[in-house]
């Protein structure tokens, strides 16, 4: 989560119609699979911009795959263009607000080049990326692994939910399998725990708990867990004490160490669904599952090459690339850039992707879920846009997907700096709903 209280390509057949899968949705939605919302209870502070290199968008624009409409490059909708212009008031300069329909037409767009920081808006690469990488039914793993001395070695992939009682299955089948018990950790080296982008002030808080790959109730309990590889062997060893077990041997490696081939593998504890991920990372803003979701997808927890590749692939998809900068996956590095025209493509793009219905259901819903159960409740927005939103201190973006009675919307607001801008949001989604169908300027 952002701080926001206490300041494979190759898709071959087009799926259901948003229009369709909105009322599914509604009708049937609930809560996020897996891990409870976690509390944004601490102020974020101010990071100056990192100075290492960072992955920039510099490669040609792709041709669209076939069948995909692409986001046009003009407005084709003038009434449209002057009532967002209208709601946005004499801040237009803070704003950056793009709206698209089915065909890719760009209806309204303020500022829609204009690269900004977009929190966790860039949730929506990387659970993006990671559908379509690692398709709907991917899950996570903690493994447990028996090498050829006896050596057991327990590796991870970030599962955002593991917790105590997994952690007991695994110190008892650690106990089962003989004495002495020599137990390796297979973990990332601190200096990779965090973001090097991440403020040290955001990093006391839950929302800023350090990326492993063993992470035991995602290294946060009311704030974050320093230490989590620290943390990690202790409960290992009360767990095996309580049990009666032998002293046991603990050791941290390497998690960039291969296992060797002839490791056995004695048990696996596999996390909640690809869609209970995805709604954690967008529906309550996740920012750890988020992280791990793009490490996955990328094929490693190097996060400069995760971002690289998270970069090829976005180029691949035919977005307008122009501004876009990777420095994570959870939004939390004021390094991100984002345009609101690349949100705006992005959503019609993944309304065209083979699992689009999984990736429009892990998004908050208007007056009914996630962290935008409280906004708009009892107006005509309530329970007709998906969004995700995006706060950090003088930042607020929501982008999704509208639904009206002219088909869906893909909209993307984002602010630097605005006044009220939940408020200001909501006026340009109402126009957005109440203008209708635009037709082309000729």
């Amino acid at each position: 989560m952002t701080p926001a209280v206490r300041l494979s390509t190759g898709f071959h057949r087009r799926p259901l119609p948003l229009r369709v899968v909105a009322m599914l949705l509604v009708a049937g939605s609930t809560g996020p699979l897996g891990t409870a919302a976690w509390a944004q209870s601490a102020p974020a502070l101010p990071s100056p911009r990192s100075l290492r290199p960072l992955p920039v968008a510099s490669l040609p624009v792709a041709p669209p795959p076939v069948g995909m409409p692409r986001l046009a490059r003009e407005v084709s909708c003038p009434l449209l263009q002057r009532q967002v212009a209208q709601a946005l008031g004499d801040e237009q300069s803070r704003w950056s607000v793009s709206v698209a329909d089915g065909t890719g037409r760009l209806l309204a767009d303020v500022n829609g080049r204009q690269p900004r920081v977009p929190a966790s808006n860039q949730k929506l690469i990387s659970t993006a990326f990671a559908l379509d990488r690692l398709g709907p039914d991917y899950r996570l793993t903690t493994q447990l692994w028996r090498l050829q001395d006896g050596t057991l070695r327990m590796v991870g992939q970030g599962d955002p939910d593991l917790a105590l009682p997994q952690l007991q299955r695994f110190a008892q089948l650690a106990m089962a399998a003989g004495t002495p018990v020599r137990l390796e950790l297979a973990e990332e080296a601190p200096q990779n725990w965090w973001p090097s982008g991440w403020h040290t002030g955001d990093r006391a808080y839950a929302y800023g708990a350090p990326i492993t790959r063993l992470a035991i109730t995602s290294n946060a309990i009311d704030d974050a867990v320093s230490n989590p590889a620290s943390r990690l062997q202790t409960l290992l060893r009360r767990s095996m004490a309580q049990n009666g077990g032998p002293q046991v041997q603990l050791a941290l490696v390497s998690a960039r160490q291969p296992l060797p081939s002839d490791a056995v593998l004695m048990h696996e504890e596999p996390s909640t669904s690809m869609h209970g991920l995805l709604s954690l990372a967008n529906t309550e803003s996740h920012n750890f599952t988020a992280e791990v979701l793009l490490r996955q997808a990328a094929g490693t927890w190097d996060l400069a090459e995760a971002s690289r590749r998270t970069v090829l692939w976005l180029n691949d998809q035919g977005l307008p690339m122009e501004g876009v900068r990777i420095a994570d996956g959870s939004g939390l590095d004021r390094a991100n850039r984002l345009t609101s025209r690349f949100l705006v493509a992005l959503l019609l793009r993944m309304d065209h992707h083979p699992y689009s219905r999984d990736y429009l259901s892990s998004m908050a819903i208007a007056g009914r879920r996630g962290t935008l159960r409280n906004l708009y409740k009892g107006t005509s927005l309530d329970g007709q846009l998906f969004a995700k939103t995006g706060t950090l201190t003088g930042v607020r973006a929501i982008s999704g997907v509208l639904q009206t009675s002219d088909g869906p919307r893909y909209v993307s607001a984002v602010s630097a700096g605005a006044g009220a801008p939940n408020t200001t949001i909501g006026r340009v989604l109402r126009q957005v709903q109440t203008v209708g169908a635009c037709q082309p300027a000729f």
